[in-house]
């Protein structure tokens, strides 16, 4: 038996507001010029929001204090008491254009040879804990924390004293075969109203929260849920003060949550604010839709895709996989490897592409994790030479499982 552990936090917590803002800048510039190169970086505190970075964009005018101020809204920060309103907090934009040298690597007269966007290296895991096929305490994390905000805008909501930030984490007892045994604890700590009864906030995480998680995720992950496992809410005694106010927010210090939780690796490159010629980003998706459509093809029960980078540069350097032992094909993994570089076109231009990635999809990856999400299409307004137009795009399209097929004929599965 072992122990691990994975956290998330919500869309109130200073690093995902942070995510937010930046991530719905961005999609406003990609609404009105697909090509926009945006990298968007935004800090908050008590108050403020200060956002800064590099945006190359042609006839886009993107009104920076206006989005900052409607996500917050969003969010829920709307009274004075947060000590962080959208009404009342300060926004203040120090945006510049995007380096030359840069530019000069990524844009080429042949489309397809796209450069990436800078060196590196991204990963992509898949697991078959769950149906999302991602590790079970990430998911676990991410649900509850998708419930609690659920119930914080229900009218009249069952916990009427929630605020919008919190945080959450579970711990699983695996098997010495790494398969889950059971919920060993679970950590939640919720913002509140001043003056709210703590036991009654653990009373109605135990009755109210806690059933919903349940009722979201399958059986079997279901009845891992003990009488005997460990349960701490708000272990100090009291989160009044939080959000913004509680601590500073930047934008990219979540990616642990914003992936794995911890399982697998990760490259050090953050997500949010980043367009998708950021192979920080965009191969990172693709990392985890080639891990997906494996693992959910029979290929492994658990793989790690690497997919490495130059700048200016549209092959990948290398690419690497690792199927902890539990691969179900007579091939290596490094004949994995090569077989994906046989299957899937990893050049930067070719991801775009394949997911849709100029479209301005990015405002709801930026809470609750980019991974293991469902994948919907939706209608969204973008203005084409000034004109307003219609169109219906995909969301979280590197969640699809449409390469199974592709990927069992590849192994003869």
């Amino acid at each position: 038996m072992y122990l691990f552990t994975s956290e998330s936090v919500s869309e109130g917590h200073p690093d995902k507001v942070a995510d937010q803002i930046s991530d719905a800048i961005l999609d406003d510039f990609l609404r009105q010029d697909p090509a926009s190169h945006v990298a968007c970086e935004t800090f908050v505190s008590t108050g403020l929001v200060v956002v800064g970075g590099e945006v190359t964009s042609h006839d886009a005018y993107v009104d920076i204090q206006g989005i900052a101020r409607r996500t917050i809204e969003r969010i829920g920060y709307t009274k004075g008491e947060y000590c962080f309103s959208a009404d009342s907090c300060a926004v203040i934009s120090a945006l510049h254009e995007q380096s030359a040298d840069i530019a000069r690597g990524v844009n080429k007269e042949e489309k397809d040879e796209q450069g990436a966007g800078d060196q590196g290296m991204m990963f992509g895991y898949a697991c078959s804990e769950t149906e999302e096929y991602m590790p079970l305490p990430l998911a676990l994390s991410h649900i509850t924390l998708m419930e609690l905000a659920k119930i914080r805008r229900e009218e009249p909501s069952p916990m009427p004293y929630l605020r919008p930030d919190a945080k959450s984490q579970f711990t699983i007892e695996y098997n010495d075969d790494h398969t889950p045994n059971r919920i060993h604890t679970i950590v939640l700590s919720t913002q509140h109203d001043e003056g709210v009864d703590q036991q009654r906030i653990r009373k109605d995480v135990e009755n109210i929260l806690l059933p919903r998680v349940k009722a979201r995720i399958s059986k079997e992950n279901a009845s891992l849920f003990h009488e005997d496992l460990t349960l701490h809410v708000n272990p100090t005694g009291n989160f009044v003060i939080g959000g913004p106010h509680g601590d500073t927010g930047l934008t990219g210090r979540k990616i642990i949550v914003d992936t794995y939780g911890g399982r697998g690796a990760h490259g050090g490159g953050a997500f949010s604010g980043k367009d998708p010629s950021k192979v920080d980003r965009s191969a990172a998706y693709a990392a985890r839709y080639i891990a997906k459509n494996m693992v959910a093809a029979g290929v492994a029960r658990e793989m790690l895709v690497q997919i490495s980078y130059a700048i200016g540069v549209a092959k990948p350097v290398s690419i690497f996989v690792n199927t902890y032992g539990t691969s179900a094909v007579p091939f290596s993994d490094g004949d994995i490897a090569l077989k994906i570089n046989e299957l899937f076109d990893l050049r930067p231009a070719a991801i775009i592409r394949k997911f849709e990635l100029t479209n301005p999809i990015y405002e709801p990856t930026a809470a609750y994790g980019h991974m293991g999400r469902d994948p919907y299409r939706k209608e969204v307004e973008l203005t084409r030479d000034g004109n307003i137009v219609r169109k219906e795009v995909q969301f979280f399209g590197w969640e699809l499982l449409d390469s199974v097929e592709l990927c069992r004929k590849a192994f003869s599965l």
